[in-house]
């Protein structure tokens, strides 16, 4: 099984690079850990790590974690004993346990970069805690969490009852959880504030639209929904308009800025979300990874809620002010 296993992510690898269109044969190798390939947050961080290896004419290769933490670490270290790439950047699915892998490539001498989160027991710190990390290149959760659950606690001042609905992406995610404990902290601050449910949609439209059919049939009256991802929110919008909801007149907040939110609070049917940026996200950690491979200097830790396009929290206002900006990614 491990030797079909190892062939399976050689034969991809080699596929993911003839796909990426680089032509210098005798260039930089850039090996992309995706949470999961499908998933289009992923896909717009490897579209911003293309972007920047065509400018230095190296090639990269795509590797589907199936949001599985132990695939993600195995092929890790399946791609490593290979030894055909010079560099790694990864989105981990677990923050903590791949913490062994980054360890082995870190001694084996080559670049690594996690984007998205912090390796290690602690969320809330870019500062690297395995010793030899690359870069850090993330937003901290806490920090914006915050903003989300204190933006929609003032949309709720005057409705007494607010039930809320969270969404979240699984519970199995340590840093889904970090930003669900975040929101019930500032929750428990209003007493008015009521949070009738917590799903998980697992960054999928599909999956959230059946959640919150669901939850919407054991509470049928909800007044706002925050969430960690804007896909969530695309299932619940349409759950809903299933159910009879007028969505303008609720309170909307997801997360990732992505062209969908864009549209839609642009629009007026969503009221916010979370700002992430995984185009510039992969375009700043493809930059460390080649710059170590290099011998250059990196900043170890990069913060998006500093160097990102638009402030944490993006709403209407914010989007009136930045016209020309329409997301770094689709859903």
């Amino acid at each position: 099984m491990i030797a079909n296993k190892n062939a399976a992510a050689i034969a991809a690898a080699a596929l993911a690079v003839s796909l990426t269109g680089a032509s210098a044969a005798d260039g930089l190798r850039i090996a992309y850990f995706a949470s999961a390939s499908q998933n289009g947050f992923n896909q717009a961080v490897y579209a911003g790590i293309q972007e920047v290896a065509a400018e230095h004419g190296a090639e990269t290769a795509i590797y589907d974690g199936q949001f599985n933490a132990e695939i993600q670490y195995n092929q890790i270290e399946d791609v490593l004993a290979g030894g055909n790439f010079d560099a790694f950047i990864v989105l981990p699915n677990d923050t903590v346990g791949i913490a062994g892998a980054f360890e082995q490539v870190i001694a084996a001498g080559t670049p690594i970069a996690t984007t998205l989160f912090p390796v290690g027991p602690d969320l809330n710190t870019l500062e690297p805690q395995v010793e030899g990390i690359t870069a850090t290149v993330a937003s901290l959760p806490v920090p914006g969490a915050t903003l989300q659950a204190q933006d929609l606690a003032t949309h709720c001042e005057n409705l007494d009852p607010c039930n809320v609905v969270i969404l979240i992406g699984a519970k199995i995610f340590p840093f889904d959880v970090l930003r669900m404990e975040t929101y019930y902290s500032v929750f428990d601050q209003h007493e008015n504030i009521d949070v009738v449910a917590v799903g998980e949609g697992w960054y999928d439209p599909d999956t959230s639209l059946t959640v919150m059919t669901d939850i919407l049939q054991a509470n049928s009256e909800v007044h706002a929904i925050v969430s960690v991802g804007d896909q969530h929110l695309l299932g619940a919008e349409i759950a809903l308009e299933g159910a009879g909801h007028n969505v303008p007149d609720l309170y909307l907040s997801g997360g990732g800025a992505a062209t969908i939110s864009v549209d839609a609070i642009r629009e007026g049917r969503w009221d916010a979300t979370l700002a992430f940026f995984p185009h510039t996200m992969g375009k700043l950690a493809a930059e460390a990874v080649i710059a170590a491979a290099n011998g250059e200097d990196v900043d170890v830790a990069i913060n998006l809620d500093v160097v990102g396009p638009l402030p944490p929290i993006v709403t209407k206002a914010v989007l009136d002010a930045n016209p020309d900006f329409q997301g770094e990614w689709a859903q």
